[in-house]
């Protein structure tokens, strides 16, 4: 294609995107710029940071009392060796997720002095940090932005007088662990590369990036500076890559600068707010009412942002800060330490992605299923090992990489030996990605091979007892019982999974392995019950109620989430509503259960309370609204939003095969407008006013028949 062709074409592009742009302006996007995070004091610590990011590459963006800006680089593959292990023992295992380092961007003169003026806003919409500081000839504008597209983050200057703009790499491991290249002709690069006496998984990990900009000349290693101008457009480009050196990573990262440097800055720009648009169009929930309605909107807005700057990466978010943790004086540590380290936690992590599916964000799960699809073959040949039979299961706890410990009947009980659940689960969210997507290559390559896995071990590893059915002993109930017999979430998802799985297709499952799930399904046990007050109600597992209890969960109440065996329209809600009133843990916020719980059986108030405790539970200590307490993890904590975005969409709507319920646990005194994504390629829209439905739009238009309005009951 000729040039001439090509400027032509990338004319129609930019017409057609800021056509797009503008035209947005009434509706959610109108609503959604309300929520724009905007503060008129500046830093002067990383706890007063913005988050940013591409889904891949995150930056905590903050300005000094001089107004210079500064931002560490975060990246979801930047895993590194053991890090001030002594701070914290789970520091040791699973890698440490690094910050690549900061970035200072000073104006020469500084803008802000004698109290000069100062406005930084989060715009959501188009995915950017605005900030102008000084006023009058003293004025200076910033844009930052981490393309959408591309691995490139982009700070744009624009001075009301002309100024000399410096740019420094702040790195604290320089020297140490990072090496900082010298004699760089007009850029700063910089690269930590993992020694070969780290775990053979990190071997050779190599991550940093180049900093350059056009008119931008080194002063010294890890220092730029410009004349004087009016405007200054710096790039920053990461990469992590297995290298054998640095300087093989390093000729990698320059052919990406070259090719990111052909493309145009508008074009890149326009299409990454395209991105963003498009975004913010796949769903939204706006509640009104009074202040905790708008703190609640505010909240499950703002997570959801954080989670798509951190969710497309190589790796899943890590529910201990993602991509976002800042310095942390009270323990005189970094930003490249967390509490609980960089293993993953499955019951940790699964609360950022069940909200996924009503958001329609799809793209974002991937990472996640990827991840431990990549970890079962490992496990598998692990069983073999162990147990010398078939199938696999995940540890609760484990590195990116995976691996299983020997967990037989005499090993020592602990929260998380004996603890099998992860693989149900994972299937349960596996199977529902596939209805709400059809995505029929997902279902054959990823879904059948890891949910086939799970049922497998637990039809091998376990024993049958003397009527024939599944004896599940000794085995967790999850973290809150150790070594108990028939525990309830493992037999809640046995049923869910099975009952699905039996379901799937003929293109997806043949008939020999259908026939064999249905034998294991007759083998299930019952899910254990009990009268409490005379009321049925679920126990946490069979047998004599006399096990220790070890943590704050109500695992009896898994029956209803997350494996959904009990619910509204379903059979038995009433030993649900038993259940859910009798639970002995009411805790509130991180990894807690209830809001979601609550709106599954119908209990708007409950849901309420618990959600709007989640949903607005900031860190005292950090300055960003979406920034939660740690709870009982670590601060940027991540189970709060995931929590309470998924009792926000639960009370809003819920589904069951193809029924679409409305309005099933919404509070009185609470409107709202939604849009939000159900099974089979669905989008469901309308509002809430003063209780009822109204306004629906359901797409496609058939599904219509399929939805039940149940503010009408």
């Amino acid at each position: 294609m000729n040039t001439k062709k090509v400027g032509l074409i990338l004319a129609a592009l930019s017409l057609v995107f800021a056509t797009t742009l503008c035209s947005g302006q009434s509706g959610n996007n109108s609503q959604l710029d309300h929520y724009n995070v905007e503060w008129d004091t500046p830093g002067p610590t990383s706890a007063q940071s913005m988050p940013l990011g591409n889904g891949d590459i995150g930056l905590n963006a903050w300005f000094g009392k001089n107004g210079d800006l500064v931002f560490y680089i975060s990246k979801t593959d930047a895993w590194g060796g053991e890090l001030d292990a002594e701070k914290d023992d789970w520091m040791k295992q699973g890698g440490v997720l690094m910050k690549l380092g900061a970035v200072r961007v000073s104006i020469n003169p500084g803008p802000l002095k004698n109290e000069a003026k100062f406005k930084q806003i989060l715009k959501l919409r188009n995915g950017e940090i605005w900030a102008q500081a000084g006023e009058g000839k003293s004025s200076v504008q910033y844009r930052v932005w981490v393309d959408a597209n591309h691995p490139v983050i982009r700070v744009e200057t624009k001075s009301t007088t002309a100024a000399i703009v410096n740019v420094k790499l702040e790195n604290w491991r320089a020297g140490k662990t990072d090496t900082v290249l010298n004699e760089q002709k007009n850029r700063i690069a910089w690269y930590h590369h993992n020694s070969p006496t780290t775990d053979p998984h990190l071997t050779n990990l190599t991550f940093g990036a180049i900093i350059k900009g056009s008119g931008l000349s080194n002063q010294d290693d890890v220092t730029l500076k410009s004349g004087k101008v009016t405007s200054q457009v710096i790039s920053v480009y990461p990469l992590t890559d297995v290298a054998g050196s640095g300087s093989q990573w390093l000729d990698k990262l320059t052919q990406n600068v070259k090719a990111i440097d052909l493309l145009s800055l508008e074009q890149t720009r326009l299409a990454h707010q395209k991105w963003w648009q498009q975004f913010w169009n796949r769903s939204s929930v706006f509640v009104t009412g009074d202040d905790l309605a708008e703190k609640v909107t505010q909240g499950y807005i703002l997570q959801r942002f954080v989670t798509a700057c951190a969710g497309r990466g190589a790796y899943p978010i890590k529910f201990n800060g993602s991509i976002f943790a800042v310095d942390n004086p009270a323990k005189n540590a970094n930003a490249d330490f967390r509490a609980w380290g960089g293993q993953y936690w499955f019951q940790n992590t699964r609360a950022m992605y069940w909200p996924r599916l009503m958001a329609g964000d799809f793209d974002m799960m991937l990472p996640l299923f990827r991840m431990y699809a990549n970890i079962l073959p490992a496990n598998a040949k692990q069983v073999n090992e162990f147990y010398k039979h078939g199938g696999a299961y995940f540890a609760e706890t484990a590195p990116f990489w995976g691996g299983l410990s020997y967990m037989g009947p005499e090993v020592k009980a602990n929260y998380t030996n004996h603890y099998f659940t992860p693989v149900l689960e994972l299937s349960m969210m596996m199977l529902d990605y596939y209805d709400y997507t059809g995505n029929i290559d997902f279902a054959k390559k990823t879904l059948l091979p890891v949910a086939s896995a799970g049922l497998q071990f637990f039809d091998e590893h376990f024993k049958r007892d003397s009527t024939g059915k599944l004896l599940l002993d000794p085995d967790n109930s999850i973290e809150m019982f150790w070594k108990v017999h028939d525990p309830a979430p493992d037999i809640a998802g046995l049923h869910a999974v099975l009952s699905r799985m039996i379901g799937l297709p003929s293109t997806v499952v043949d008939e020999h392995t259908r026939q064999h799930w249905q034998k294991l399904y007759s083998e299930l046990p019952l899910l254990p019950t009990a009268y409490h007050e005379g009321k049925t109600v679920l126990l946490p597992y069979a047998g004599p109620q006399i096990a220790q209890s070890f943590n704050s969960e109500n695992p009896e109440l898994y029956a209803v989430y997350p494996f959904r065996l009990y619910g509204l329209g379903k059979p038995g809600l009433d030993v649900a509503v038993n259940t859910f009133n009798a639970r002995k843990q009411r805790a509130k916020g991180c990894w807690v259960q209830d809001p979601i719980q609550a709106a599954m059986i119908g209990d708007a108030e409950a849901a309420k309370d618990y959600t709007s405790f989640a949903l607005t539970r900031k860190d005292p200590g950090l300055k960003f609204p979406a920034f939660w307490d740690k709870g009982n993890d670590y601060m940027p904590d991540e189970d709060n939003g995931g929590n309470g975005e998924n009792g926000l969409q639960l009370m809003l709507m819920q589904t069951d095969g193809k029924k679409i319920m409305l309005l099933p646990a919404w509070p009185v005194g609470w409107n709202a407008s939604f849009k939000l994504n159900a099974p089979y390629k669905t989008t469901v829209e309308g509002k809430v006013v003063d209780g009822k439905l109204t306004d629906l739009k359901v797409t496609p238009a058939n599904r219509l028949a399929d939805v039940i309005d149940m503010s009408k009951k």
